[in-house]
């Protein structure tokens, strides 16, 4: 007897809907009633209600099990936005999202970063790696199919390398950019074009040590916890909202080098968590804060 092959298992294509808006009753019935007239499945739900803002976030995750009408949805979710004053956005999950890497001498988040990429642990496109140092201080690293510029930055061509990079960042249609220890500090004009899609890994547990050798500076001081800090660039140094940080205890034992080896891997995962969270959109705005659905 001949038996029919089966046809192979169909993923359905998978939505994410986040929206903030001032809290009121009757968000989650109108959104959830949008989705399901349209066709949607509500997959995965997270909500949020700050009380001390009054604010509502959540993150949804749906899929097209044959019937989602995409286009009534977004109609439909145009006119719910306008009733609750929402911010809101709709994405398919299969769209990756196009990432710029600016990097300077120290390589190890960059380093990381491009390694979860090639494995698929990073849903992105790189479109380009900059930094203000040439190809030749990353002999070690595979760049393949990546364009590289090397752009020195001084005093005198910073305006004019700033426009460059924000020329590059239009024309590659880049949605993100990634400071992945890049030693530059960005200008207040670049910063606002950036605004919201521009991530910075900072070596320290903000608030911090500032200025040259951070880790020379704590261990000086005898701390027994260092750290680092994700964060949005905005024009206030080092104060943008913060996506992650975490921690590493250390001891009286512990030398200046011991203290930079454990904070390249603080920095490195600190970073690669924020970008992922990023790229899954489970970070949203709350005003100088974030709010994350980590799980």
């Amino acid at each position: 007897m001949l038996h029919r092959a089966r046809e192979p298992f169909a993923m359905a294509a998978e939505y994410i809907l986040t929206l903030s808006c001032p809290n009121r009753p009757g968000i989650v019935a109108a959104v959830a009633d949008a989705i399901f007239l349209h066709g949607g499945n509500i997959r995965d739900a997270q909500q949020y209600d700050d009380t001390a803002a009054t604010r509502f976030f959540t993150r949804i995750m749906l899929d097209d099990a044959g019937s989602l009408n995409l286009d009534g949805l977004r109609a439909e979710m145009a006119r719910v936005a306008e009733r609750f004053s929402m911010h809101w956005a709709l994405r398919d999950r299969a769209e990756k999202r196009r990432v710029m890497l600016l990097v300077s001498k120290f390589d190890h988040c960059l380093a990381d970063i491009l390694y979860r990429w090639r494995i698929g642990e990073l849903p992105m496109i790189p479109t380009g790696i900059i930094s203000n140092h040439p190809l030749s201080t990353y002999p070690h690293l595979d760049f393949t199919g990546i364009p590289f510029f090397h752009m020195p930055i001084s005093k005198e061509n910073k305006p004019q390398q700033e426009a460059e990079i924000w020329r590059q960042v239009q024309e590659t249609k880049t949605d993100l950019v990634v400071l992945a220890r890049y030693m530059q500090i960005l200008s207040d004009d670049l910063s606002a074009k950036l605004s919201g899609r521009c991530i910075n890994i900072h070596h320290s547990f903000l608030p911090g040590f500032k200025g040259a050798k951070p880790y020379h500076q704590a261990h000086a001081r005898g701390v027994k916890l260092i750290g680092a800090t994700a964060h949005y660039v905005t024009a206030d140094l080092d104060e943008g909202p913060i996506i992650e940080q975490d921690v590493e205890r250390i001891s009286h034992k512990d030398t200046p080098d011991d203290l930079v080896r454990q904070g390249r891997d603080i920095e490195r995962r600190v970073l690669s968590r924020a970008l992922m969270w990023h790229l899954e959109d489970r970070v949203l705005m709350n005003g100088s804060r974030t709010v994350v659905f980590r799980d």
